[in-house]
């Protein structure tokens, strides 16, 4: 009977160890579907689309390839969904270790969500207006796309907040390796100094480029290992938890 209680005891114990991991390779799956969505439209999609000099270039680009234009405003309703989805599966991965820390997780990723999508809407809009061009159609659908850039400059803060609550937490929880940690919250701060820095000093451009750098390679840090570990199994017994979560019910 007692090796039976134990058997059972090993089973349930095996079954909330599993419970987290699930939880981190779902969210590791949103992230790179994050990832790959940004690389597409940011990298590849709107350089071809958006002449930074020439409005008339920018509105031929857009009147010329519609196909690519409509595919640009998909990929970016994409990397809204798909950091809206992460941010909430990061905190329900970390509440149990800090809920505080995980809520901030989701409310920073929520609100850079928020601004992907309104930059989402001035592409439609561009791509509309150059599909039946009216008034000064170069002058506004440039615009549309300065406005669009612009709208995920300034977003790039609630992005650099994002990743410091999620360092936190792998110091925090210890599912995934210490040094991730410390590039993640170094990075979420040198991705939010740099936000500053291309509106304050847009000749330092190239620096602020390069305090992004300890961010995404945090990021492809954090997105492999939620897909490859999940998390740690041993520290999952041993990781500190949030009081305010795991407090039992007062007996009525």
């Amino acid at each position: 009977m007692i090796t039976g209680l134990s058997r059972a005891g090993a089973t349930a114990e095996g079954a909330g160890a599993a419970e987290p991991v699930r939880t981190a390779r779902v969210t590791g799956l949103f992230y790179l579907g994050m990832v790959i969505a940004s690389v597409l439209e940011l990298l590849v999609v709107r350089p071809r689309l958006f002449a930074a000099d020439d409005p008339g270039a920018t509105l031929a680009h857009l009147a010329g390839n519609g196909s690519l234009a409509r595919a640009g405003i998909v990929l970016e309703m994409l990397m809204v969904l798909t950091q809206a989805l992460t941010a909430t599966w990061f905190y329900r991965l970390f509440r149990p270790m800090d809920a505080f820390a995980a809520g901030g997780i989701a409310a920073f990723g929520l609100v850079s969500a928020v601004t992907g999508l309104g930059s989402a809407a001035f592409l439609a809009t561009a791509a509309e207006i150059a599909s039946g061009p009216v008034g000064d159609a170069p002058a506004t659908v440039h615009l549309l796309y300065l406005s669009s850039a612009n709208l995920l400059g300034v977003g790039a803060m609630f992005f650099g907040l994002w990743l410091i609550p999620m360092g936190l937490c792998v110091l925090r929880s210890g599912w995934m390796p210490r040094p991730l940690g410390w590039v993640l919250i170094g990075g979420g701060a040198g991705y939010l100094l740099g936000a500053f820095i291309v509106y304050f000093a847009p000749e330092a451009r190239v620096v602020a480029e390069l305090l992004a750098t300890p961010a995404h390679v945090g990021e492809f840090w954090m997105v492999g290992y939620l897909l490859v570990r999940g998390v740690r199994r041993r520290a999952l017994q041993e990781a500190p938890r949030d009081d305010a979560y795991t407090a039992s019910p007062a007996p009525t």
